[in-house]
């Protein structure tokens, strides 16, 4: 089976007979090791030529080789024609003749995208008490989305040169929970205190996002991309009943809308779920995929297959920052195998996966030998025997 072929089965209700292998927010990889992934300039990402685009793309998507690669729309056949680049050593900056307009990007620091390689998080001076006081910081309401306007523009077409040339892999693309844009704009201690102090306020705001995430979704899923994944973060913070309040109603509308779109949800909550796992599957999202155990809780991925039996499909939870940059091959296959395992007993809904972002320090080689021991452990030659969870 090809990866997009098993991820199709696995949202299947009968599930696959062999499980894609994947890593989680490759982006964050792929900054932190581009050099050893691709010959390209670091600038290669903002670049509007397509030749140059599929280039990096097609280095970084074969040197991994997992069974999913993340696509984007991309700049206009217009823009590409009236953008100019000007480039320096740590920064590039993309002029457009047309507008006007210019957009600075420094090279990214490994470990942050911070360019001084300082620990960034926001923090506002106040926090707004109406309505249009609130709307001076949220981004302005998105305008309907022209499906017929976005491919006569050209902005689906280094994502359809990519899904041709990769078909045997999975498209995807990325968006955020409603509730958790809010940081952006308001800081951890304000979102705190804003849900304490004006609830109504927060909903708003939220409403706000929710059509925003819902217009990008529209985009990506044009673009081709068949399932979604929804970051989720800080929500374990605030109690089980603010969290049905302020972040169910709106996930469970994205998640609506994704499906309505034709695509898959991911919904990938960061932090302790075990207080509200039943809430989180009430969301109703296509799969969940947790952290690996750290900061405190546990997770282990038997217990989330209890909770699901099922019921959506479950990513792995290999633990990308004690297990995974210093396994070797023999403790690499013991965890994929009780991983695979789990899945198994998930009526074989089940995507391997890791429970966060590789690590700077983990090797090129060492994800590598992940995915291709991933991969060679859940061919179907292999008869794996979920009764006493070996392989024969």
């Amino acid at each position: 089976m090809t990866g997009k072929e098993k991820f199709r089965a696995v949202f299947s209700e009968e599930g696959s007979p062999e499980f894609p292998v994947v890593i989680c927010y490759e982006g964050i990889f792929i900054r932190d090791h581009w050099q050893f992934l691709t010959d390209q300039p670091w600038y290669a990402v903002h670049m509007p030529d397509i030749n140059t685009q599929v280039q990096w793309y097609t280095d970084v998507i074969t040197k991994i080789n997992q069974d999913w690669f993340v696509i984007y729309p991309f700049y206009s056949r217009e823009e590409r024609k009236s953008i100019r680049i000007e480039i320096s050593s740590d920064k590039i900056c993309i002029v457009n003749t047309k507008t006007q307009t210019t957009k600075e990007f420094l090279k990214p620091k490994i470990s942050g995208w911070s360019a001084a390689g300082e620990v960034q998080s926001v923090k506002v001076k106040w926090l707004p008490e109406t309505i249009p006081e609130i709307e001076r910081i949220l981004p302005e309401k998105p305008q309907e989305f022209d499906k017929e306007k976005f491919f006569s523009e050209g902005r689906h077409e280094l994502a359809e040169i990519l899904i041709k040339k990769f078909n045997d892999k999975m498209p995807i693309c990325h968006v955020t929970s409603p509730l958790w844009k809010l940081y952006g704009i308001l800081g951890f201690e304000g979102l705190m205190v804003m849900m304490a102090t004006n609830p109504e306020l927060v909903i708003y705001a939220c409403e706000r996002f929710l059509e925003i995430n819902i217009n990008l979704a529209q985009q990506f899923i044009a673009a081709g991309a068949e399932v979604l994944w929804i970051e989720e973060c800080l929500t374990d913070m605030m109690s089980p009943s603010a969290f049905e309040r302020f972040n169910m109603p709106f996930m469970k509308k994205l998640v609506s809308a994704i499906r309505h779109c034709g695509a898959r949800s991911i919904y990938y909550y960061c932090g302790n779920p075990w207080d509200r796992i039943d809430k989180i599957l009430e969301i109703g999202a296509d799969a969940i995929s947790f952290e690996e155990s750290k900061k405190g809780f546990e997770i282990d991925i038997e217990k989330v297959v209890e909770f699901t039996r099922g019921r959506c499909v479950v990513f792995g939870n290999l633990d990308a920052i004690n297990v995974l940059p210093h396994a070797d091959e023999n403790t690499l296959k013991k965890e994929i195998l009780r991983q695979f395992h789990a899945g198994t007993r998930n009526n074989m809904r089940f995507v391997m996966s890791l429970g966060s972002p590789v690590t700077p320090d983990t090797t090129v080689e060492q994800v590598q030998r992940y995915c291709s021991i991933a991969r060679e452990m859940g061919k179907t030659n292999r008869s794996f025997s979920a009764s006493n969870g070996s392989y024969k």
